[in-house]
C-alpha cells in the first residue's frame, strides 16, 4: 500500500484537516496518478457533512482530478507515464448491465463506484478522493486531459463540464436552437459556455439582476431576471431546450411555459423540496421533462475533447488545500465564480 498525504473529514461536524490514506499499489491494469489540482464541489460539502444521509467517515472528498501518470500496469496500453489525465465521479461499474456495455456507467445497475464515500467492489475498501496527492484507478476509468485544456481549468470539466455537456448532447441542441440556463454557477456557468459553442442562441435565467454582466460576458446572447413577474410573460414559449441548474425550491411550471411546442426541459440539481408538476403544463404543447446524471466514460472523453477544440474551459479560483474549509463557507454563500480548484502542490508541500 501507498501511505499518501490526504485532507479529510472525520466526521460530519469536524473541519476538514490532514490526514493519511493508504492507496493500493497499481495492479496489472491500474493507473497511478500524481495529483496536481481538484476541483470543489458543492457535492463534496453535502457528502461530508451527510446531508444527503449515509456519508462514511473519516472522507477524503474530491472527484474532479487531474494529475499525470506515475505509473502503469503491465496490461494498460492507452497511458504512458507524464500523460495529463484525468478522473471525474466514477472508479467503476458492474461492467455487465445494459447501461455500462452501452458506454453510460453512471446508470450502472449496481450502481457506480463513486470516487469517494463508496466502497470498492470485491475488497469493499472505501473508496477516497481526490483531496490528496496521488491514486490509483482502473484505466477503464482514467481520462486524457487535452493538451489544449489548462490543467487546473480542465479539472472541474470531469463534473460540471460533463453534467451539461450530456443532456445537452442526448436531446440533441444544435446551432440555431433557442437555449435557456436556469441558474448561473458552477453548473450554469459550463452550460452557456458549451450550448454557445454548440451553436444555440443562449439565454441566462437568474434570480439576480446583477448576474447579467458576467453571464453576457460567459457568452449568452441574452439575459432575464426571473424575480421580475413578467419575465414569464414575455418569454412565454420562447425556448426549445432549458437546462435548470438550480438546487434551490422553484416551480417547474412557471419554467415549463417557457418551452415552445414539443419543448424540453431537463433538471440537473435536486431540491430538498419536491416540486409538484401540472399534466397540463407538459401536456398542452406536448413538452418534456427530464433529468441528467453526469455522463460515462466515453461521452466525458467526447466533452474534454469537445471543449479542447472550442477553446471552453472552466473558470475558477484556484487556492490552497488550507483554504478549503473556508472555500465551502463561501460556496454555500454563492461566493465563487465559478468553481473552487485546490492546488495539490499545496498539499504536497504541507506533507
Amino acid at each position: 500500500m501507498l501511505k499518501t498525504a490526504a485532507y479529510a473529514a472525520q466526521d460530519a461536524r469536524s473541519p476538514l484537516a490532514p490526514f493519511s490514506i493508504e492507496r493500493r499499489e497499481p495492479g496489472p491494469d491500474d493507473v497511478l496518478i500524481d495529483i496536481l489540482y481538484c476541483g470543489v464541489c458543492h457535492s463534496d460539502i453535502h457528502q461530508a457533512r451527510d446531508e444527503w444521509g449515509g456519508s462514511r467517515f473519516p472522507m477524503v472528498p474530491g472527484h474532479e482530478i487531474v494529475g499525470r501518470v506515475a505509473q502503469v500496469g503491465a496490461n494498460v496500453l492507452g497511458f504512458q507515464l507524464g500523460d495529463a489525465v484525468g478522473v471525474g465521479c466514477f472508479v467503476d461499474s458492474c461492467r455487465e448491465c445494459p447501461q455500462c456495455h452501452a458506454g453510460e456507467e453512471q446508470y450502472c445497475d449496481q450502481g457506480m463506484t463513486g470516487t469517494y464515500n463508496s466502497r470498492e467492489r470485491g475488497t469493499g475498501i472505501a473508496t477516497q478522493g481526490g483531496y490528496s496527492t496521488r491514486i490509483t484507478v482502473d484505466q477503464a476509468y482514467v481520462l486524457r486531459i487535452p493538451a489544449a485544456i489548462p490543467l487546473d481549468r480542465a479539472a472541474p470539466l470531469l463534473c460540471a463540464g460533463i453534467t451539461t455537456y450530456s443532456p445537452l448532447k442526448h436531446y440533441g441542441v444544435k446551432a440555431g436552437d433557442e437555449v435557456a440556463v436556469v441558474g448561473l454557477g458552477g453548473l450554469g456557468h459550463m452550460a452557456v459556455k458549451l450550448a454557445v459553442a454548440m451553436g444555440a442562441r443562449v439565454t441566462v435565467l437568474s434570480t439576480s439582476e446583477s448576474k447579467r454582466e458576467a453571464a453576457l460576458a460567459l457568452g449568452a446572447h441574452a439575459f432575464a431576471a426571473t424575480r421580475d413577474e413578467s419575465t414569464f410573460k414575455t418569454l412565454t414559449r420562447s425556448f426549445d431546450f432549458i437546462i435548470d441548474s438550480v438546487s434551490g425550491d422553484h416551480d417547474y411550471n412557471a419554467y415549463l411555459g417557457l418551452l415552445k411546442f414539443d419543448g424540453t426541459m431537463v433538471l440537473l440539481g435536486i431540491p430538498e423540496t419536491p416540486s409538484t408538476v401540472a399534466a397540463g403544463a407538459l401536456i398542452m404543447q406536448r413538452r418534456k421533462l427530464g433529468g441528467s446524471l453526469i455522463g460515462g466514460i466515453r461521452e466525458t472523453q467526447e466533452m474534454l475533447d469537445f471543449c479542447a477544440e472550442h477553446g471552453v474551459a472552466s473558470d475558477i479560483e484556484l487556492i490552497d488545500i488550507a483554504q478549503i474549509n473556508e472555500a465551502y463557507e463561501r460556496m454555500i454563500k454563492g461566493d465563487v465564480r465559478y468553481r473552487f480548484v485546490i492546488d495539490i502542490a499545496s498539499l504536497n508541500e504541507a506533507a
